[in-house]
């Protein structure tokens, strides 16, 4: 088991060695190559037994890199364009490590507390949100719903998955397709920051959604 692991670590190191002279395009595309690939030769290592492990191994890595996100100039325009959009909202834009543009909403503009409607202040987002997807429409979107610890967790899930399909229905009703998103609810289990003031709580309700433009098939 080493020596795949070992292996699929120096797949990553080999690829994103290469970053250096390529264009953001060329970064993002290796480097989700290279984390899908990791990933898939872990999976492929895991899957296989005995002399097929090596094989596993191998067949996972291939499977991993073509499961790789892009950054490509759309994705970058688009982070642009909802950096404009939501400019001084507190709404946080970033690039994850797996080329995901990731939108971090918090609940003072998304959700009342212990509510899954959308607030006025967020459908402004939203609607500036999806005119970014119909200008880059291979992009797939999750959409993932949190709440603080106030409650029990028989009422944080379902209140953070139907924040997540609320926020999901808003952008259909705008014309994006349905088969484009995937969402989850994680209650109260994954926070940000101690649910220890109510400041800290208010940063733990929120909606993360992140987009992704998946590699082409090799």
């Amino acid at each position: 088991m080493r020596t795949q692991l070992t292996a699929s670590t120096v797949i990553m190191a080999l690829a994103l060695s290469g970053c250096a002279n390529m264009s953001e395009t060329q970064k993002g595309t290796t480097k989700g190559a290279a984390i899908g690939a990791g990933t898939g030769a872990v999976v492929g290592a895991l899957a296989g037994k005995g002399k097929g492990a090596a094989i596993g191994a191998a067949v996972g890595a291939g499977a991993g890199a073509i499961a790789g996100n892009i950054w490509s100039k759309r994705m970058e325009e688009q982070k642009r364009q909802m950096e404009e959009a939501t400019q001084g909202t507190g709404v946080q834009v970033s690039q994850t490590e797996d080329n995901q543009l990731k939108l971090n909403i918090p609940s003072d503009i998304s959700f009342a507390s212990g509510k899954a409607d959308i607030q006025p202040n967020f459908r402004i987002v939203l609607d500036n949100f999806a005119a970014t997807l119909k200008n880059n429409p291979n992009t797939l979107v999750t959409i993932i719903g949190h709440t603080d610890n106030t409650g029990s967790d028989s009422i944080n899930n379902p209140l953070s998955v139907n924040r997540a399909a609320n926020t999901r229905d808003y952008l259909t009703a705008r014309g994006i397709a349905t088969n484009r998103f995937t969402i989850d609810g994680r209650g109260s289990h994954e926070p940000l920051v101690a649910n220890d003031t109510p400041t800290n709580r208010a940063k733990n309700r929120r909606v993360e959604i992140f987009v992704a433009e998946p590699a082409p098939a090799q």
